[in-house]
């Protein structure tokens, strides 16, 4: 909000062929990747709008109520609002409406799956990207899900440490670099 009470006009800033970080959440929070066969329709609703609309998968997990995750974008494509609508929309085809949705809502047809927008930031550098999947890998551990990056099922983390970016053991012992972990 600006100082005088109303909504900032925001901005998106669209680089084309950039990495960006994106949080993407549920509608009231709801719980929707609790289930398992969820996870796998996100998956597959992915690589199909990948297959439409290139763009590589830096790092990800999957939490019960949000998701964050890196892509890169191919040089001479800054579109990654337009991929986000077709994965939102292609996911939600398959779910019952929700049953607190708005005059908005129902106004705009929304299922009222997903929170209508989301957050990104643009990667600006080495230090950046690393600093955004530590904490897309870390997730997990800081909302009490599992005590170690490891051991959370639906995230990148593992093909990390199978490459050898990270040890096993990354995250466990809360180094304060790691615990206190904030994004800007």
């Amino acid at each position: 909000m600006d100082r005088g009470g109303t909504m900032a006009n925001y901005r998106r800033l669209y680089i084309e062929g950039g990495t960006y970080f994106f949080t993407v959440v549920m509608q009231g929070r709801r719980p929707v990747f609790s289930d398992p066969q969820a996870v796998e329709r996100l998956d597959q609703v992915m690589r199909t709008v990948m297959a439409k609309q290139s763009f590589t998968i830096e790092a990800m997990t999957i939490l019960p109520d949000h998701l964050h995750c890196m892509w890169s974008l191919p040089e001479g494509d800054s579109d990654f609002s337009g991929r986000w609508k077709q994965i939102k929309y292609r996911f939600s085809l398959d779910f019952e409406k929700n049953p607190e949705r708005s005059g908005s809502m129902l106004k705009k047809k929304e299922k009222g799956l997903w929170q209508r927008r989301f957050w990104e930031h643009l990667i600006r550098d080495q230090e950046d990207f690393n600093r955004h999947v530590d904490y897309i890998h870390y997730n997990p551990v800081k909302h009490g899900l599992v005590e170690r990056p490891v051991d959370w099922e639906h995230s990148s983390f593992r093909s990390f440490v199978e490459k050898g970016t990270y040890p096993e053991d990354w995250g466990a012992s809360f180094p304060n670099s790691i615990r206190d972990l904030e994004l800007e």
